[in-house]
């Protein structure tokens, strides 16, 4: 990530978001509230203006995505059934009993912020990059903070997760909770996913989850984005936010094991990929 200033990539999912609020019949693919929460935020935090936000709330903007969608084939659409997803975890997390959910690398997500006033009981932390939490923790103030949603400002590439998380008297390791790390493993070098994967392992109870969603490799090595891959991968890091880390779907089962989570499919239903990205489960 471009250092010290807000994530571009978070930005460009939240448009994204609203863009796809526009899209006819994404209103049953996208959680309810999602779109008018993300213009809330970006125009509250002074991440965009009105006339950005209401610009990519029109047909028009739709038109645009389309006609370049064939460059990621269904990737505009993939975000929805990402958000989807990972709410769906969160949902299904807290009904079989969990009261802490930890989102990583949140972005302009309002996932927490929705959700937090219907279930009172459950924690919901939230970690980003300094520069892109402060912006965000600007919005939430003026939309509404609650009690039982922490917004902390760290860098995870300077501070190891587990120490961030001991400094919050609020934090439980030993109970069980739901981590989402969506869109967020394939900007971070290999050896940071692994040892990621075993600190969420050790900060989280049994019968926690996490939800993650993450690139497929080519038979080159190189990250799959389809047709487009060389292109996708030299706009990446000439943006200053390149993709370090892709896998083969087969082999992300033993990465889990080694790193304390069993591979659990089955959480994610139907879902298994969406545009470029993989959706992952699993279980303590």
């Amino acid at each position: 990530m471009r250092k010290e200033k807000p994530s571009r990539t978070a930005y460009k999912v939240a448009l994204n978001i609203l863009t796809l609020g526009a899209k006819p019949q994404m209103d049953v693919v996208l959680p309810n509230g999602i779109v008018d929460a993300t213009e809330r935020l970006l125009v509250a935090s002074e991440a965009a203006s009105e006339r950005v936000v209401g610009w990519h709330r029109s047909p028009k903007m739709v038109s645009i995505y389309e006609a370049f969608d064939w460059m990621l084939p269904g990737q505009f659409e993939a975000f929805a059934y990402r958000k989807a997803f990972c709410e769906q975890q969160v949902r299904d997390g807290i009904e079989a009993g969990a009261t802490q959910i930890l989102v990583l690398g949140a972005g302009y997500d309002t996932m927490g912020w929705r959700l937090a006033p219907n279930f009172p009981d459950v924690n919901f932390f939230e970690i980003d990059h300094p520069a892109t939490a402060r912006l965000k923790a600007k919005g939430i103030k003026q939309m509404g903070q609650y009690d039982n949603l922490n917004l902390i400002p760290e860098d995870l590439s300077k501070r190891k997760l587990v120490d961030v998380l001991k400094s919050h008297d609020s934090w439980n390791p030993d109970i069980q909770t739901v981590i989402i790390a969506e869109g967020l493993l394939m900007y971070l070098p290999p050896s940071a996913v692994y040892d990621l994967f075993r600190q969420c392992a050790s900060i989280s109870g049994n019968s926690s989850r996490i939800a993650f969603t993450y690139i497929g490799k080519r038979a080159d090595g190189r990250p799959d984005a389809g047709r487009c891959t060389g292109f996708m991968l030299w706009t990446l890091k000439v943006n200053g936010e390149p993709w370090l880390w892709s896998i083969q779907p087969e082999q992300i089962g033993q990465v889990l094991k080694e790193n304390g989570w069993t591979y659990s499919p089955e959480l994610a239903g139907q879902i298994n990929k969406r545009g470029v990205e993989f959706f992952g489960t699993a279980k303590k």
